[in-house]
């Protein structure tokens, strides 16, 4: 059951839906439901969400919010992200509390992924 006033879903705009989706099933083994030709969903990976078609995508440097998924084996996950065709926007670096890199998947939109080790 969702939380009254809690983060419930997030929404991110796609210009590929096909190449986001085998993107993240490549490299996080998320799966999706279409809704469409233009929305797909996921859900069960932190929090639910989904991906419509739009040519906009969303970045750090333009503003937007900044999705941040954790890994415990920051190295690995950065090699699968790159294999799987994500762009590393910032190598790993250190922060109080640990380490992050940012990428951006196929369609533009920019997240990171953080460790505590």
């Amino acid at each position: 059951m969702p939380a009254h006033e809690k983060i419930n879903y997030v929404e991110f705009p796609a210009r590929d839906l096909d190449a986001t989706k085998a993107f993240f099933t490549a490299a996080f083994g998320w799966s999706f439901v279409d809704y469409g030709p233009d929305y797909t969903a996921f859900s069960d990976e932190g929090i639910d969400g989904g991906f419509y078609r739009s040519d906009l995508s969303g970045t750090v440097d333009r503003g937007t919010a900044l999705i941040v998924l954790f890994s415990e084996a920051l190295e690995a996950t950065l090699a699968g992200v790159e294999k799987a065709g994500g762009r590393i926007v910032k190598p790993i670096f250190a922060f109080p509390g640990g380490r992050r890199f940012h990428f951006s998947e196929p369609s533009g939109n920019e997240l990171a992924v953080w460790s505590d080790r």
